[in-house]
């Protein structure tokens, strides 16, 4: 018989971390020393037939909701929350392909991240499963995102030049599209710094109201 995995004390809770790919979103969660859950690595794998194309191109859109296993996600984050420790695919971007699994533990910590582009699509089951502290969206601007977006997937050899290309190109013609998206769906735009605040708010067990519009 597998052994019962500890229950928190308290019952985690889950900052959901989204934005535009290249916007910060691992370097932030790094950088605010929580615990934190990769969102990128339930990536469906290239050769299932569900995965959606660009519109007109033989592309995989890798930037659609459809191409990610929204339901597996939200199981984790629960499991997390619940027990504090989930096993969790590995993914290769550069593969497109899970290429193992890991587990993932919290252990006591009240406030996790699971960070990732798609992780405002699953702001409202989050919330109605009671589990939900924030979110998040990091907003830094096209340009800015498209250079480093651009830059880090050249050095990591997620897909090749020609592809990438014509990825950022689209991604930064679209962008506040995807930042009003992820809005409607939930999550608080802000940057960095604000975001930073709003991470540690969660952390200490307290909820940051929105600012509203001018």
């Amino acid at each position: 018989m597998s052994p019962i995995p500890p229950i928190p004390a308290v019952p985690a809770r889950v900052v959901l971390l989204c934005g535009p790919s290249g916007s910060g979103k691992s370097l932030l969660s790094a950088r605010s020393g929580l615990p934190v859950l990769r969102l990128d690595d339930f990536y469906k794998e290239g050769d299932d037939p569900t995965l959606p194309l660009v519109a007109g191109s033989t592309d995989i859109d890798w930037d659609h909701p459809e191409s990610w296993d929204a339901d597996a996600a939200v199981a984790s984050i629960t499991e997390l929350c619940r027990t504090g420790r989930t096993d969790v695919p590995l993914y290769d971007i550069s593969l497109s392909a899970r290429t193992g699994t890991e587990t993932v533990d919290i252990e006591r910590t009240p406030v996790f991240i699971a960070e990732g582009v798609f992780a405002a699509e699953i702001v409202t089951r989050c919330r109605e499963l009671d589990v939900l502290a924030d979110a998040i969206c990091l907003s830094r601007g096209p340009v800015r995102t498209f250079r480093r977006r651009f830059l880090r997937d050249l050095r990591e050899g997620r897909k090749s030049v020609p592809f990438l290309l014509r990825r950022g190109w689209r991604l930064m013609r679209a962008e506040r599209s995807i930042v009003t998206r992820q809005t409607a769906l939930g999550a608080y735009a802000c940057d960095r710094d604000e975001a930073l605040g709003r991470l540690a708010a969660a952390a200490a067990g307290r909820h940051v109201r929105a600012r509203t519009a001018a």
